[in-house]
């Protein structure tokens, strides 16, 4: 605006000395044409001041976190990586303290070498005509319930050390040497890339435009002109629950949640702010 005003004032002061060296009637045509070529300056500026540039829809960056957590409570006696370190799907992350589980282990075995030995002695009966067949079917039955709790035992023991389930990056850890951790509870996070995505909210007047798979254009402070993300999820029901009967004010707090993976993970950050425009090419103003 203010830079119309000042064009303006340069067109009127430039033609003041030409005034001079015109007739009288000429002077009239020349002054009528000038300030039509003023108006005209005034018009396109107000016109820029009044466009409005669309402000897109505000958002922010989150991600689904896999958690990793022993299987029973314990003491971390190792951690084999650190925040933001990247991890492959089996690397070793952590070890809890696995004295209870050896005992149970230690247990488990004596007790299968003493089912064993009944077994082979119910057997060395029952082939001799000494033993009966209930002797050695009990005998049998012992011995396998023997085996599958060294199984189990093993497993217990096998678990208290945790590898990675998933590739990603080591987001938080929770849990240091030396602290004590509750069953399944939470020793670190792994981020996997894919599990990046966008939240953002848009008021029901707009929820008609968009559809599952379409691409929408991300902006963000610091962050490269060409990002991108497809929806892949739209609510079907509102944030906001308003009464039975809507008044008009009412209908326009409705909004609905929105979801979209990002074409570039790794150019964005959890927490990050960010605006979703619907289309990367059009912009929604013009689409309106």
């Amino acid at each position: 605006m203010r830079s119309s005003q000042t064009i303006s004032y340069l067109v009127m002061r430039s033609a003041d000395a030409a005034l001079w060296l015109l007739s009288v009637r000429d002077r009239q045509r020349y002054l009528a044409r000038l300030c039509s070529i003023a108006v005209l300056v005034l018009a396109t500026g107000l016109a820029g001041c009044n466009e409005k540039r669309d402000p897109g829809f505000q958002g922010w960056v989150e991600a689904d976190m896999i958690y990793v957590s022993p299987d029973e409570a314990g003491r971390v006696t190792r951690l084999d990586i650190r925040e933001g370190d990247a991890v492959k799907v089996g690397d070793a992350l952590y070890s809890v303290d696995d004295d209870l589980q050896l005992a149970d282990l230690n247990q488990t075995r004596a007790t299968l070498a003493n089912a064993q030995q009944v077994f082979d002695r119910a057997d060395s009966l029952r082939k001799t005509g000494s033993g009966t067949q209930a002797a050695l079917d009990s005998a049998v039955s012992d011995l396998r319930v023997a085996q599958a709790r060294v199984v189990t035992s093993e497993t217990r023991l096998a678990r208290r050390k945790g590898f990675a389930p998933v590739a990603g990056t080591i987001q938080q850890i929770y849990f240091r040497e030396g602290e004590m951790v509750a069953a399944q509870r939470p020793v670190l996070s792994i981020m996997p890339p894919g599990n990046m995505k966008l939240r953002f909210f848009v008021p029901e007047r707009e929820l008609p435009k968009l559809s599952i798979g379409d691409e929408v254009r991300v902006a963000c402070d610091s962050c490269a002109a060409d990002l991108t993300a497809r929806i892949y999820f739209i609510a079907t029901s509102a944030e906001y629950t308003p009464p039975v009967i809507y008044s008009l004010e009412e209908r326009n707090k409705l909004v609905y949640l929105i979801q979209a993976r990002p074409s570039r993970p790794d150019a964005l950050r959890v927490g990050q702010p960010i605006d979703v425009y619907l289309n990367p090419k059009t912009p929604v103003a013009d689409k309106r």
